[in-house]
């Protein structure tokens, strides 16, 4: 078992002939991935990957002769929220955005039409999606995680890899890692993501990755201190950060004392997570709470 994603995902790549697109489309077909079409308008009727992959013009035309259910978009910022809403239009079932730079106010659009359809967005300006050992949708890298049971949700990409990389390097396997993306609109958040992990009976643990900015967090906290009966280790990052300064991410930003580590950090406590000084801490938590359960 694994969330999302798994051998029954039917995957397109939206942008495939790109360069991203292509590079990365690549990657996961080795990994094990099924793709079974690509998207790129004007370019319908060519095959890609070694002619393993056809190319259709739509989104709707792809999913009609594949029978995809799941799409992964490598297209222009630009032309992001349209691919977005293309993939909504054909009834995909899960949507991931890479793509980072969509306007605040296109997602905004995005985020209503979603609530009335039957898709569900990761992203955007996310790394993706993987679950070891034969499936991933997105650029996170394959070498990096193993096959287990520690569920991991993530705000930062960097991080994502740092932290699953240091899983593997303790012994330590994932049975899915999610990166919900870092901007400060996005399809689906902690909660969404942690409920999924609660009822997947691989995941035993989960690992709760955030940063400074929005409530996000907060609000995560509060669902796992009622909803959520697996152990959870958290880390917030940008616990230097000065005040009212974005750091990295689009979504990482302290206004008005509102979304700061310190009140990240006191609210995952109060709920019972365990939380993590710094990234490399994450291994020997998991650890002891694995002893004490």
């Amino acid at each position: 078992m694994s969330i999302l994603i798994n051998e029954n995902t039917r995957l397109i790549v939206q942008g495939i002939t790109g360069h991203e697109g292509s590079f990365h489309a690549h990657q996961m077909l080795t990994y094990g991935t099924n793709i079974v079409a690509g998207v790129t308008p004007g370019k319908g009727g060519e095959w890609v990957l070694d002619g393993k992959v056809p190319v259709f013009d739509s989104v709707k035309t792809a999913v009609d002769v594949s029978g995809a259910n799941t799409s992964v978009i490598f297209v222009p910022a630009r032309f992001a929220a349209d691919a977005i809403y293309e993939a909504i239009d054909a009834n995909v079932e899960l949507i991931v955005c890479i793509t980072e730079g969509i306007p605040v106010k296109e997602m905004t659009q995005i985020t209503q039409i979603l609530k009335g359809s039957r898709s569900r967005l990761i992203g955007p300006n996310s790394p993706g999606i993987i679950s070891p050992p034969y499936t991933k949708v997105g650029i996170i890298p394959s070498t990096i995680t193993q096959p287990g049971s520690v569920g991991v949700v993530s705000r930062s990409g960097t991080l994502t890899y740092e932290v699953v990389y240091a899983l593997k390097q303790a012994g330590i396997g994932t049975s899915t890692c999610v990166g919900i993306g870092g901007d400060a609109i996005v399809g689906s958040r902690f909660v969404d993501v942690l409920s999924h992990f609660e009822g997947d009976p691989q995941t035993d643990m989960v690992v709760m990755i955030g940063e400074i900015g929005g409530q996000d967090e907060e609000i995560a906290a509060n669902f796992i201190g009622t909803n959520l009966s697996k152990p959870v280790i958290g880390f917030i990052a940008g616990q230097a950060a000065p005040p009212d300064k974005r750091m990295g991410h689009a979504g990482a930003i302290i206004e008005s004392g509102v979304g700061t580590a310190e009140a990240k950090i006191a609210a995952l406590k109060d709920a019972g997570v365990k939380v993590a000084s710094y990234p490399e801490e994450i291994p020997g938590l998991i650890e002891n709470l694995r002893a004490i359960h």
